[in-house]
């Protein structure tokens, strides 16, 4: 699988807290350092390319799935 180092980075942390909902802001803290609010879709952009990648079927993600209120659970 080809992923970007963002991709990567972004994998490692769900997969080190599987089961664990991250907000938009936890996950951009964790891969970008300090987080600012007005980058916090950027996350979602990185969370979509990787379900493509990981699920394949991105409209019914079996891996990677969003919370109810948003949140990114493994």
């Amino acid at each position: 699988m080809d992923l970007t180092p963002s991709e990567f980075d972004l994998l490692a942390v769900l997969m080190a807290a599987p089961g664990r909902v991250f907000s938009r802001l936890e996950l951009l803290e964790r891969l970008q350092g300090a987080a600012y609010e007005g980058y916090e879709r950027t996350i979602d952009v990185h969370v979509r390319n990787l379900r493509t990648k990981v699920d394949g079927r991105p409209v019914e993600p079996r891996y990677i799935e969003t919370g109810l209120r948003g949140g990114v659970p493994l």
